[in-house]
């Protein structure tokens, strides 16, 4: 069995590597203390092709695949994962136009997110009282005579001050549950769409997050995506793929952390001994290195299987919980190696601890993420499997 990424993946890799060091690693401190929107950031990757890896080169991508986006994500997020976030979440916008959306749909919008012309999309799923649990939607479209009207509030929206193109979803029936719910694509410059503050976050400072309002937000018949009363399933096949892509950003984060710390034990003397020496050290890296290897196993796994056009929810569950958990573990353990410093912003540790903390939470928190895995692990037991 060969794990090794192929040459195609390795350049992708290698490409996402040399992007980050260049543009996203001189901005990155700053981003952090002064927040705001990373537009240059992402300006530079559109023009780098990377906000359509996994999209296909007829419509603006690199096709590269899902294991090559993985690779990239990772390399990214190692040096700065407000902009990595941003990226992810973009990148899960233009796949899903892709893959639900009509002929018009996709060479009109995904060429231009690709592109950077949208500046990046955004992902409108949450809300008050309806985050881990999409049943309790409550935003509702109401169908007019020139198509639909949005009304209701929407939470959490990463990229949502500057965002070109927001999915969005709202329910279109009074089906109880999930059932009823549609998806729609609304350009952010639509009439209603009103935009909120960002958000004051413990960490990814350089990447907004915002609630948006739909009051009396009309589009056309043409803005919605799949079929009416068939959202669900493609929040959840959205979400199946963003798992892998923030499994990658907090494995990115994690090995960043445990460098920075493996640097530090190389160069710091205590006690008349290179720290390294340290048993307790030793121990700490010897860990995370255990962990964020296994981690990236996990991850490469799920993004092979959905390459390969399989059944992957359960495996991107695996990876996101694993990853995500393992990773903060890893940034704690990098913070204690560094001792005081490691709480001091001149070193990359600290922001790395609280930008990875958020891992756990969006794109399905680890509990949403046990919940996927057990449904599968007694789903088998009673089919045999």
């Amino acid at each position: 069995m060969d794990l090794r990424p192929n040459e195609s993946q390795r350049a992708v890799q290698e490409h996402a590597r040399s992007f980050a060091q260049r543009v996203l690693a001189p901005e990155a401190a700053r981003l952090d203390r002064e927040g705001g929107f990373p537009r240059a950031n992402l300006a530079a990757a559109a023009q780098a092709g990377l906000l359509g890896i996994n999209v296909p080169p007829a419509l603006g991508g690199r096709g590269a695949g899902v294991v090559a986006y993985s690779l990239a994500i990772t390399e990214t997020a190692r040096v700065c994962a407000a902009t990595t976030v941003a990226l992810c979440v973009s990148n899960m916008v233009a796949e899903v136009v892709t893959h639900f959306g009509n002929e018009e749909q996709r060479r009109e919008l995904v060429p231009k997110l690709c592109r950077g012309e949208l500046v990046v999309g955004a992902f409108a799923l949450s809300e008050p009282g309806a985050g881990s649990d999409p049943g309790g939607m409550r935003t509702k479209a109401t169908r007019t005579d020139r198509g639909w009207v949005i009304e209701g509030s929407k939470l959490w929206i990463t990229s949502g001050t500057d965002a070109g193109l927001f999915v969005v979803w709202a329910r279109t029936s009074d089906a109880p549950g999930t059932r009823g719910i549609s998806t729609f694509l609304v350009r952010g410059d639509t009439p209603g769409l009103i935009r909120g503050k960002p958000e004051h976050k413990m960490g990814l400072n350089g990447s907004t997050t915002t609630a948006i309002d739909l009051e009396g937000c009309e589009v056309g018949p043409e803005a919605m995506l799949g079929e009416e009363g068939r959202g669900f399933p493609v929040a959840m096949m959205a979400l199946d793929g963003g798992r892998i892509g923030i499994a990658s950003q907090a494995l990115g984060i994690g090995l960043a952390a445990t460098e920075t710390a493996r640097r530090v034990a190389i160069d710091r003397s205590r006690f008349g001994r290179p720290l390294g020496d340290q048993q307790a050290v030793q121990h700490m890296l010897a860990d995370s290195a255990t962990e964020l290897d296994a981690a990236r196993l996990l991850v490469l796994r799920a993004a092979w299987l959905k390459e390969r056009g399989t059944a992957f929810s359960r495996e991107a569950s695996i990876a996101k919980v694993f990853a995500t958990e393992r990773s903060f573990a890893a940034c704690g353990r990098a913070i204690q190696v560094l001792g005081a410093e490691g709480y001091d912003e001149a070193f990359e540790v600290e922001r790395n601890y609280r930008d990875v903390r958020v891992t756990m939470i969006y794109e399905g928190t680890s509990e949403v993420q046990r919940i996927v895995i057990s449904r599968d692990i007694m789903r088998r037991f009673a089919d045999g499997g």
